[in-house]
């Protein structure tokens, strides 16, 4: 029964997930934008009469806040106080069926290619011309540049190809007109992000072509920091350092899951490398550009690690000394590889295993950052949270890496600038230190005295 009569339609799109998600919805966003909707993305007070739910599917704990995000708003339909609920993105790809049958009372689901069928039922129609329009939903100086979708990799523990397909490029381009639009935004970080970067251009360009993407993003004016999300190490293409030491664009990072090092674990996820690959290709990247930051992520509790195996990989990692690493526990997804096999590792073990993994790269950080005292880094900062400005060197990505605190009693920093700060103090992973130049705070305009 409705309690509640409302007069104009508003869109609340709520993103669940990753980066990639995140800019799935700014380009739906933008679509309804530019059809003349009235479109919010997780609206502080809840009010849109419409909402566009954007799911992850990936591994179980994030399919259970999928799921509990979409009952919510079917309960909120059912109570009268929102018109209509649609479902996309990779949990409705994955599992349509069963959502259909589980939760019924969500008017649509749709999949991850799906968005001109999504935009005719919201009464929008699909503007091919609107190459880089999106409403970005990042803070205005940083923002996320998908340059290929899907994947064309076997992983036994993933299902990222059964939820966005096949591997497919972007045009350099139409990534290079995306990059430039966002920099007469005011964006002055991206951070590009696919399933897979080390693949991009194999399927349109017949060769990989990341390092000849990155020197033309690197001339659009604006840009200054262009940052490598989720690089796969089997074929990487080494060119990209060379990129990377020439362009200061180009920041010394990357971020490149090696997901384990035994190599039997390795050979049953289908990685495709070995124990003493993945060492040379860490040891490679470092003599090439030993400014590099490295972050990578681990998958611990695959089916049949033993004690042995995950102590080789806790030992792997005491050695190789990552600059930013995380640690997860195995999900055990159906239709993947890794399915058939017997998910041998008790949940309580799993969850041990990440902790000692993390422990130990809590010491690891702690000592990097003791070398950083004294030093001088160019910051791009972020927020002001509490007593403090949180900021990022070059090292670092929002959300996922370190932040650089300074005192906001004794500072004033403005948002979205680079500053040279000095380190004073470091901890396990958060860096606190001084701007060697002074900024004025702005005088409000009330007390500003007329001529």
């Amino acid at each position: 029964m409705r309690t509640k009569t409302i007069k104009q339609n508003k869109i609340n799109v709520v993103t669940l997930g990753c980066s990639k998600n995140i800019y799935d919805s700014e380009v739906l966003m933008g679509q309804l934008k530019a059809n003349g909707k009235n479109v919010v993305h997780e609206d502080e007070n809840d009010d849109g009469n419409i909402v566009v739910i954007n799911t992850c599917g990936f591994i179980g704990k994030a399919k259970e806040e999928s799921i509990d995000t979409i009952l919510h708003y079917a309960q909120r339909k059912e109570a009268g106080e929102i018109d209509k609920v649609f479902v996309s993105g990779c949990l409705s790809e994955r599992y349509k069926p069963d959502l259909e049958r589980e939760i019924p009372n969500v008017d649509q689901y749709f999949g991850t290619h799906d968005l001109p069928n999504l935009l005719k039922v919201l009464e929008a129609d699909y503007k091919h011309e609107l190459i880089g329009e999106r409403l970005t939903t990042t803070p205005k100086h940083y923002a996320y540049l998908k340059i290929a979708e899907g994947c064309d990799r076997p992983c036994s523990f993933c299902a990222i190809p059964l939820m966005r397909g096949k591997h497919r490029s972007t045009p350099i381009e139409d990534i290079v007109i995306e990059a430039t639009k966002l920099a007469e935004k005011g964006i002055k970080e991206i951070m590009l992000i696919a399933q897979d970067l080390t693949y991009y251009g194999l399927d349109i360009y017949k060769k990989r072509a990341l390092a000849q993407l990155l020197e033309a993003l690197a001339k659009v004016e604006g840009i200054e920091w262009i940052r490598m999300h989720y690089a796969f190490p089997t074929g990487f293409p080494m060119d990209v350092l060379d990129v990377m030491k020439r362009e200061p664009k180009v920041c010394n990072y990357l971020d490149i899951p090696l997901q384990h090092i035994n190599t039997e674990l390795l050979k049953s996820m289908k990685r495709g490398t070995t124990h003493e690959k993945t060492t040379a290709l860490i040891h490679k990247f470092r003599e090439a550009v030993p400014e590099m930051a490295i972050r990578t992520t681990l998958i611990v509790g695959y089916p049949g690690e033993t004690e042995e195996m995950f102590q080789e990989l806790k030992d792997w990692v005491e050695e190789m000394r990552f600059e930013r690493l995380g640690a997860f526990e195995y999900s055990h997804e159906e239709n993947t590889g890794a399915y058939v096999l017997e998910d041998d590792v008790p949940a309580e073990v799993k969850f041990k295993r990440v902790n000692e993994i993390m422990e130990v790269q809590s010491q690891i950080s702690w000592e990097l950052n003791q070398q950083k005292i004294g030093k001088t880094f160019k910051c791009l900062f972020d927020r002001k949270d509490g007593e403090y400005f949180y900021g990022r060197t070059e090292s670092d990505s929002p959300d996922v890496d370190n932040d650089v605190l300074v005192d906001a009693k004794e500072h004033y920093i403005k948002i979205g600038e680079f500053i040279d700060v000095k380190i004073h103090e470091a901890g396990d992973y958060d860096l606190y230190g001084t701007p060697v130049k002074k900024q004025e705070k702005p005088v409000p305009l009330h007390q500003k005295k007329s001529k």
